[in-house]
């Protein structure tokens, strides 16, 4: 599958970044606040509750702005449900893991308002702590409706043998005492009309159940902030299940709170030739972008064009030894000349919680972008940061 990223033709990129220091991901307040206000406008004309899934973006210098609209975070881990307790306070913290250690259990338990289950045997695994705990933490079971859209194994969580969620037949009715929602995530960057189909698949397997509930999440996957979102769709499958089942309605997108609020600007090295010009950027694929080989997809580059569209192509690569440590292919105006900047578009989302330092390559600093303060380095990152990672 291929990531629905913005055209750059439409995107007013006016911050200055020729005295910063590259690689450097810049996050434009402006724009991840147009996208907070869209999420708003649902809770609001719903009330449903919407969380920053943090496995797409974790900058949490922004968690108080994020909290201002947001109810809360969803985290996959004890650490991101540590960084949402910590940073995001007062909002609701949620966990959804394949699996809990024993060891984290007691943190996450302390810490946790929602925590659900992949299975029954995990739930059965903890529950009496659960109830033993002072906290009033809600329980809930992930279910897996067999049913996604998603072309993509590796994204589809409802693929045969999925490890996530659990299935009809294997579900217990006997079992949910104490547990008080149910969760499925079945979709990536999807529109509403996708959830329209699963919620009517969820309904028929599990609408009994539901019953006995009092919230569902319907996961992340969700493209709301898109410019073709249907919100109005969106908006009756939430009122559907909440006047039907009288439960309370949560979702939890990760990429629709800083869609096309991120850049990362990166600045030619090097230029070669092997039957086509080869610009080498101070950036990398690999390292900094790992969706691009990944998923994979191409990044827009503002300003820049497709093979052909303009008179100067090239194929942009990255620092590491990594022979498929290339980005893609662009055309541009003007000959790229060593020292120029290039714009990557919509990097706020699953770049720099998933960057990394193969190679010894040193991770794109910080920054964000306001009216007020203006283009404000929050962290560089150094040598320490890649050792501090071995041993």
């Amino acid at each position: 599958m291929s990531k629905n990223r913005q055209n750059f033709k439409t995107i007013d990129f006016n911050i200055d970044i020729s005295k910063l220091p590259t690689p450097i991901y810049i996050v434009d307040e402006r724009l991840l606040e147009k996208n907070l206000k869209i999420l708003k406008s649902v809770m609001d004309s719903t009330n449903c509750k919407i969380l920053l899934a943090q496995k797409a973006f974790s900058m949490f210098y922004l968690y108080p702005l994020i909290g201002n609209y947001l109810k809360g975070t969803a985290a996959s881990s004890l650490f991101e449900a540590r960084l949402g307790f910590e940073k995001m306070k007062g909002r609701e913290v949620h966990i959804y893991s394949p699996a809990y250690k024993e060891e984290e259990f007691d943190e996450i338990l302390r810490i946790c308002d929602y925590i659900i289950f992949n299975s029954f045997t995990q739930w059965n695994k903890y529950k009496d702590k659960v109830k033993a705990a002072r906290k009033k933490t809600q329980c809930g079971l992930r279910i897996n409706p067999e049913y996604s859209e998603i072309g993509t194994d590796i994204y589809n969580p409802c693929y045969t043998g999925s490890r996530l969620g659990i299935t009809l037949d294997n579900f217990r009715e006997d079992d949910l005492q104490g547990i008080d929602g149910l969760h499925f995530h079945t979709m990536c960057e999807q529109n509403s009309d996708v959830l329209k189909r699963t919620l009517e698949v969820v309904d028929r397997k599990f609408g009994k159940y539901i019953e006995k509930m009092k919230w569902v999440n319907f996961g992340g996957g969700h493209h709301i902030t898109k410019p073709d979102y249907d919100i109005n769709t969106l908006t009756d499958c939430i009122m559907y299940i909440k006047n039907k089942y009288g439960v309370e309605v949560y979702l939890e997108p990760g990429e629709a709170i800083a869609l096309n609020a991120g850049y990362l600007a990166a600045r030619v090295l090097d230029i070669v030739k092997n039957n086509m010009d080869i610009a080498i950027l101070d950036t990398s694929a690999a390292c900094h972008m790992p969706d691009v080989i990944e998923m994979p997809y191409k990044p827009k580059i503002i300003g820049a064009g497709e093979p052909g569209d303009y008179p100067y192509t090239y194929r942009l690569g990255g620092l590491t030894c990594l022979a498929g440590d290339v980005i893609g292919d662009y055309s541009f105006k003007e000959p790229l000349q060593v020292g120029d900047i290039l714009i990557f578009t919509d990097m706020a989302i699953y770049t720099f919680v998933k960057n990394n330092t193969f190679n010894g390559v040193n991770l794109p600093s910080l920054a964000s972008y306001n009216e007020k303060e203006g283009l404000k380095i929050i962290k560089q990152f150094g040598y320490e940061d890649f050792k501090e990672r071995l041993s």
